[in-house]
């Protein structure tokens, strides 16, 4: 079973500008164990930075799901609550936390409330916070190609081509 690991990444990053600084930004990994999201992460991060990076972080990160809308690369973490019988008949509290991808706190709000909307009982949503994260990367099939490494190779061809 795969778990994602949230991975924080140090190295040095050229602005548009031309100007240098440390930054350290943060991934989603999905990986089977600390050793393969540490792996992933050099494999996929280390093909767009230029010189030396560094894992500063590994801490894994428990989402109940993830939406991924191709309109946005901002991340926002829900936190949902709603409440469950147990098989006692007692009533139980569920906190659970989502990640969708969204341009704005609200469209994260009303794209969660939407996939939520077959749910049995009745939800909250107390909470929608905009994560640092850079880039999630899920899990990768034997003999596909990664999507930093896809992304990668288009930049790569269009330098050549211009």
């Amino acid at each position: 079973m795969s778990t994602w690991y949230t991975v924080k990444v140090k190295f040095t990053k050229e602005f548009q500008d031309g100007t240098l600084k440390r930054v350290t930004e943060a991934y989603l990994v999905n990986a089977g164990s600390f050793t393969e999201a540490e792996a992933r992460i050099y494999e996929e991060v280390g093909e767009f930075i230029r010189g030396e990076f560094i894992v500063m972080a590994i801490a894994r990160t428990d989402f109940a799901d993830i939406f991924h809308y191709d309109d946005s690369d901002l991340w926002h973490k829900c936190k949902v609550r709603y409440t469950t019988e147990d098989d006692n008949g007692k009533e139980k509290k569920i906190t659970n936390d989502f990640l969708v991808s969204a341009p704005t706190t609200k469209d994260a709000y009303e794209r969660v409330a939407d996939s939520l909307k077959g749910l049995m009982s009745v939800f909250q949503i107390p909470t929608v916070i905009e994560t640092d994260l850079v880039e999630v990367l899920p899990a990768v099939e034997e003999g596909h190609v990664s999507k930093s490494k896809a992304k990668a190779k288009a930049k790569e061809i269009a330098e050549v081509e211009d």
